[in-house]
């Protein structure tokens, strides 16, 4: 990172102060850092605690002009690589959907032809607004990268998601940015859309419903499309996984969070991969207080089916490429026929579960890649081959 030039926009929310964190890391890695502050974000932190921590000039006024020699803020737009907004409150993440340019800051945003990033952070009800998800996906589709926020307590009190990313993980994840772009490969201008891991179906605080899934085939595959050229985008359900370099990752935790983030934006990619383990059922209603004992020997739970996302996908007019997983215990690659017909999709991966060798948790995955023309029977190797190999089988479909 030794060199590159990073804006970082600062906003008006409890989060600045990690914001200065932020801006130590990337200086420390080698970045020029030069801060652009809002009115809010002054409110919490000062100005010269990131002049301090970045050597670099710090801007909060439009009409501040110090060099007469340049316009201030195109000559910021037009100097960085890279321009984070973190933490991107509500607020601004509003005003750079609708491409208001009110401060410094949002005016840059107009200005630059660098990459975007946002990190948001707010009140988890704010994060799960309508008007916000609307923004969100207004600016992903004008090619905002996001750092999705973390789920944990809030300032406000609330335990949920809308807290800002550590910033030692989103500097780590502007450096895979800078020292590992996407090669040159096969899927070059291609968007993949991957899922991973479980889902979590929430029957009380305490207790949930879940599929077995550790994410692995799924961040493999991710890791895998990016190394090959593709633009890749994972929702994955709670995994204990490390994000592959390059890709855009979207947490999620139930069946029916995975089917809107999906839903949402299927329609920027042009290949779907489905390997998460999505819960079939979920409670029909969840009890807000913990469920205790009460004596008898046996306990009903009424569960009502999540929605299907691969079929949901395979029946829709305009869809990209659709591959789905078959996880089967018994009558492998009849039951995964079956799957591909009924929910429309262009291949099914089968593996089977059955035996102490069954994908559950395992570095090695053995597959048979199921079609409408063929079926080829993988044999058992690590889950980075089988990756490549499907990916394979994803390349010549597209071709045709």
């Amino acid at each position: 990172m030794k060199g590159k030039k990073i804006v970082l926009g600062v906003t008006g929310g409890i989060a600045a102060y990690k914001a200065c964190a932020l801006a130590s890391k990337l200086s420390q890695k080698g970045a020029l850092v030069r801060v652009v502050m809002t009115e809010s974000a002054m409110e919490f932190v000062q100005p010269i605690t990131f002049q301090a921590l970045t050597r670099q000039p710090v801007y909060t006024n439009t009409f501040k002009e110090n060099d007469p020699s340049v316009v201030a803020h195109i000559d910021v737009a037009d100097w960085a690589d890279l321009v984070l907004v973190a933490p991107a409150t509500a607020n601004v993440l509003a005003k750079m959907a609708h491409g208001l340019a009110d401060d410094m800051l949002t005016t840059i945003l107009l200005a630059t032809t660098a990459p975007v990033w946002a990190a948001p952070a707010m009140n988890v009800h704010m994060y799960d607004h309508p008007a916000v998800k609307t923004n969100i996906q207004t600016l992903h589709e004008r090619g905002v990268q996001f750092i999705e926020p973390e789920e944990g307590y809030l300032a406000c009190g609330y335990v949920g998601k809308g807290r800002l990313e550590e910033p030692e993980k989103i500097a780590e994840t502007i450096q895979a940015f800078f020292t590992d772009p996407p090669k040159k490969g096969r899927f070059a201008g291609k968007k993949v859309l991957i899922t991973a891991g479980p889902t979590q179906e929430r029957i009380d605080p305490v207790r949930y419903l879940t599929n077995r899934s550790s994410g692995k085939m799924g961040f493999a595959l991710a890791a895998e499309a990016f190394q090959d050229g593709a633009q890749v985008t994972i929702v994955s359900g709670p995994v204990q996984l490390e994000a592959p370099r390059g890709v855009e990752w979207i947490r999620v935790v139930s069946a029916a969070e995975m089917f809107d983030a999906v839903m949402s934006r299927y329609d920027q990619f042009d290949v779907a991969i489905m390997t998460a383990a999505v819960a079939d059922y979920t409670p029909k209603k969840i009890q807000e207080q913990k469920i205790k004992k009460t004596g008898d020997e046996h306990m009903a739970l009424e569960l009502v089916q999540t929605e299907d996302i691969l079929r949901h996908l395979g029946h829709l007019e305009h869809r990209p490429l659709l591959i789905g997983f078959a996880a089967e215990s018994e009558r492998v690659v009849e039951y995964a026929e079956k799957k591909r017909v009924s929910k429309q999709a262009d291949m099914i991966v089968a593996n089977s579960i059955a035996g102490e060798k069954g994908a559950f948790d395992s570095d090695e995955n053995e597959v048979t890649l199921v079609t409408a023309s063929s079926q080829i029977a993988l044999k058992r190797a690590s889950k980075q081959h089988i990756a490549q190999a499907i990916l394979d089988a994803v390349h010549d479909m597209l071709k045709g």
